[in-house]
């Protein structure tokens, strides 16, 4: 027996013949970055889970997990994949406690599945989470990728929302952090490490949320500006007053246009603001703040409610796949920088994108301090790739200068292959190499997706 077959084998007798995928077809069309898995196995429990990384480990096999594939495309070219390990058959309610506002879930699920659910409890409630792909985004991939949206502004991102994590340790341990109560932390909080680390240092396999009553009302504020200076301005002086929005964003006409909300709106940057609240406060501050606009050099605005409003925060977030639909080879690049340092930040992007020969769709998260970059580089990848390699490079300098950095969140493996795609290394990629010598010291989970190449 090769041990292709003996692998395939053993995984059959922890999860059962219908769960393990081992024909080369299917598997090609899994590929992380070019690197077609040897296998794919789908365990129903953490229980199943925990085998199968523990077999993993005595045999030195390499494990990559993976929900609905919506975050596959995040980190770096990986080592080797000798196992997929689908998380979609874990997908039950652990703890389903509203009355307080704690939820546990297994890391299968999807965010829309959960929302939908809780939607339907009384009032309605909600997981304050909005990252792109949340009508099929697993709650295991936000999580282990950090994901968020536009709401991170008032709610926050999942470190804030998140009670505690159940995980397979490297070597199949099953461990838990953190629980239902908010201050239940003494010594190192290992579930915010667990949060964002691409499951380099251990499989999420349940996650403990707090939620959210839903508001009354809400609606969408789009205002336009002729000018970058005066588009950000009004997005300062709006967060510094006593208002405080659900999102505060910022986009160039270009992703106005693909999002499809230039009708009405002239300019070639748009503010969006998302507002909620009772009915009456969110009426008013559409009036106050529309005025605040005006006085601000807006050109024109628009209002948002009912469907219209929740369209247009899909189609926000989900920007990158329109434009992945309409142009091959997207590229998509996330800058963090100093919260002022907007209009820098933009026009350094800008500058970039004009010196490269390349156009791009910026939003820029004007209430967090980060900037998305979404560049087609269509059908002509080879002749492009070069001066889009000296625009990450020029990026990545621009976001450190300006207090930040810069991480290749999408991109062709020929791009990957020659930036770095979690940016200008730095002192904390000492700690995170140290953490993985120490918790996964075979190297078996996701290898070299992580920070530092981990």
């Amino acid at each position: 027996m090769s041990n292709a077959d003996k692998l395939a084998s053993r995984l059959r007798e922890i999860v059962g013949e219908a769960n393990v995928t081992d024909d080369p077809e299917k598997l090609k069309a899994l590929a992380v970055d070019g690197e077609t898995p040897g296998v794919m196995v789908a365990p129903a429990t953490i229980e199943e889970t925990a085998q199968v990384v523990a077999y993993a480990h005595a045999e030195k096999l390499t494990v990559i997990p993976r929900g609905n594939g919506t975050k596959m495309g995040l980190g770096g070219i990986p080592k080797k994949v000798d196992i997929l390990l689908s998380t979609r058959r874990m997908n039950r309610y652990r703890d389903y406690d509203i009355a307080n506002l704690t939820l546990g879930v297994e890391c299968g699920l999807s965010l829309a599945e959960i929302q939908a659910k809780l939607a339907g409890e009384g009032k309605g409630y909600f997981v304050a989470l909005d990252p792109p792909h949340t009508g099929s985004a697993t709650v295991g991939g936000i999580v282990a990728t950090n994901d968020s949206g536009p709401k991170r502004f008032l709610y926050g991102a999942a470190r804030d929302i998140i009670l505690g994590i159940k995980a397979v340790s490297p070597d199949g341990s099953i461990v838990s952090w953190g629980g239902k109560a908010v201050k239940n932390v003494a010594g190192y909080d290992m579930t915010k490490m667990m949060i964002g680390s691409m499951g380099a240092l251990g499989i999420i396999c349940e996650i403990s949320f707090r939620i959210t009553p839903r508001f009354d009302a809400d609606a969408t504020l789009l205002i336009s500006f002729d000018g970058l200076k005066a588009a950000a301005g009004y997005l300062r002086k709006l967060l510094h007053s006593k208002f405080y929005p659900a999102s505060l964003e910022l986009m160039n006409a270009r992703a106005a246009a693909a999002i499809a909300v230039s009708a009405g709106l002239k300019g070639s940057y748009v503010a969006a603001i998302a507002l909620e609240g009772i009915e009456e406060a969110v009426a008013r501050q559409i009036a106050e703040l529309s005025e605040m606009g005006r006085q601000e050099g807006g050109t024109d605005v628009v209002t948002l409610k009912d469907q219209p409003h929740r369209d247009f925060w899909i189609a926000y977030r989900d920007l990158a796949d329109t434009l992945a639909t309409a142009a091959p080879n997207l590229v998509m690049l996330k800058s963090n920088f100093i919260l002022s340092k907007v209009v820098e930040m933009v026009s350094a992007c800008e500058a970039a994108l004009l010196k490269a020969g390349l156009e791009g769709a910026l939003v820029c998260r004007a209430g967090n301090g980060i900037l998305y970059a979404a560049i087609p580089l269509g059908d002509d990848l080879a002749g492009k790739t070069s001066d889009l390699v000296a625009l990450v490079a020029r990026l990545t300098d621009e976001s450190v200068k300006q207090g930040g950095n810069l991480v290749v969140q999408r991109a062709p493996r020929v791009i990957k292959e020659k930036v770095s795609v979690w940016g200008q290394s730095r002192s904390d990629a000492v700690v995170v190499r140290s953490l993985k010598e120490k918790l996964d010291p075979s190297g078996i989970l996701n290898p070299g997706r992580y920070v530092a190449g981990v």
